[in-house]
């Protein structure tokens, strides 16, 4: 079996798994393609942890006391980076660890400040946020923001009870056209996992993955702000929507199927005659139309 085959059948079989386990079900697969010791292994592995979405993980910055989310955008080894100190815990001893420019760490102090207040006005007095940036341009030396970058925007929420999740990952790119314009590249994906109870042997859950992608081309607009203010604005209307739109899309998939099938195939909230008569009136427009 060649690489790519194993590599699709791994994503094959996850897509076929508990969802609720899928970092459970990721590592042992990556365990399993491993298991040689072999550097084919050992990038197919790779490979998949940087394609599969797994929840958030929480973490504390030492420096800060503040809770920082971890993902493999801010990892280096076993080492997560916090967005408050812009240091990586536990420490790495490694110069050689990824950080962002100068001029991007301003602008992910100030990206991490933003998406803070739109944490605390969609998710409401909880949940947590963190952001990422690195850059792209070749030459680390030049403007990172007029040569264009990447990063991702994290959210994550919590019940009270831990009966409800919900992961938000947004990972973007930033490509200028002109002096006054950019393209704004966003794949977002949401981990949603509800249960109605916390056994985990008869209680009603739902969990799964989805992913979008949204790309277009904005204006940078720096009338009575920065470039800065621009990309912050710009990018916070972009997440805006994506998340908008992936709620809605989670809303038809999930909860409106499950009302059609508890409403309509299995009980109905009519009464029969009107049920029946709803029936007739169906047949009646299905042989009109075969009778044209």
């Amino acid at each position: 079996m060649s690489s790519e085959e194993k590599y699709d059948a791994a994503l094959n079989l996850l897509r076929r798994l508990d969802p609720r386990h899928v970092e459970r079900n990721l590592n042992s697969i990556c365990a399993l393609l491993q298991h040689d010791n072999s550097d084919e292994g050992q990038e197919l592995a790779q490979d998949l942890l940087s394609a599969v979405d797994t929840p958030l993980k929480l973490a504390k910055c030492e420096e800060t006391g503040k809770r920082y989310l971890c993902c493999d955008y801010n990892r280096d080894g076993d080492s997560y980076r916090s967005p408050f100190s812009n240091k990586y815990y536990p420490p790495t001893g490694d110069d050689e660890s990824p950080f962002p420019s100068p001029v991007l760490r301003e602008l992910e102090i100030k990206a991490n400040e933003s998406f803070d207040i739109y944490r605390d006005l969609y998710y409401e007095n909880g949940g947590y946020s963190s952001v990422y940036l690195w850059d792209t341009a070749e030459d680390e030396a030049a403007d990172s923001l007029k040569e264009g970058f990447a990063g991702v925007v994290l959210f994550k929420k919590e019940t009270e009870d831990k009966l409800a999740k919900w992961d938000s990952i947004h990972v973007f790119e930033i490509i200028p056209e002109t002096s006054t314009s950019a393209t704004y590249k966003i794949t977002s994906s949401v981990i949603l996992d509800l249960s109605s109870q916390k056994s985990s042997e008869k209680d009603l859950s739902l969990a799964g993955t989805m992913t979008r992608q949204l790309e277009s081309t904005q204006t940078l607009s720096t009338e009575g702000g920065s470039l800065e203010w621009a990309h912050l604005v710009n990018l916070g209307q972009q997440v805006e929507k994506s998340e908008y739109n992936i709620r809605n899309l989670l809303q038809e998939v999930y909860f409106d199927k499950l009302k059609n099938v508890l409403l309509k195939d299995l009980r109905s909230l009519g009464d029969v005659s009107e049920k029946q008569l709803e029936n007739a009136k169906h047949s009646e427009i299905v042989k009109g139309l075969e009778g044209r």
